[in-house]
């Protein structure tokens, strides 16, 4: 499974989440997203040295034969293998009700409800805890405060 299948939730089984509920999940989650972002960075260096190593094998649009090409098709099944598992733990987080928004940096989302709309809890890797929430159209550049939203009686994410 892909991120963006992650990020197409089923909408009758889109679970909501309350600030105490995802800041429960997060010792778990956070184990899964550091697992996450450190073998999303794995996979990027090594798909780049493997373009990197077969722009230098090929002249002009001819393909030169290379003693490496076995070892270079070994890299692109390893880097395969991993993507699967990239896949893999983007889909316990979907499991869980959670969505992921960035491997790169560890961005996740819980679905969550403010005055009676959907909008996200917004937490990302080395963060303490939750501590932010956007609208569902303004991504991480429209991160606020969860701090804001305690004290209005507007936010209240429930179970479904």
């Amino acid at each position: 499974m892909k991120a963006s299948a992650v990020e197409s939730t089923n909408e009758q089984t889109k679970r909501f989440f309350t600030l105490a509920e995802a800041n429960q999940r997060l010792p778990l989650v956070r184990a899964i997203v550091s697992d996450i972002v450190e073998l999303f960075r794995d996979v990027t260096e090594r798909r780049q040295r493997l373009v990197d190593l077969v722009e230098r094998n090929q002249l002009g649009s001819k393909r030169v034969a290379s003693p490496y090409t076995e070892e270079l098709e070994q890299m692109q099944a390893d880097i395969q293998a991993d993507v699967e598992r990239l896949n893999g733990f983007a889909s316990e987080l979907a499991e869980l009700g959670i969505e992921l928004k960035d491997p790169s940096v560890g961005l996740i989302d819980f679905p969550t409800l403010v005055d009676g709309r959907e909008a996200y809890l917004c937490w990302k890797l080395g963060e303490p805890e939750v501590g932010f929430w956007h609208e569902l159209t303004a991504g991480v550049q429209g991160r606020q405060s969860v701090d804001e939203l305690k004290a209005q009686p507007r936010f209240s994410p429930t179970k479904t």
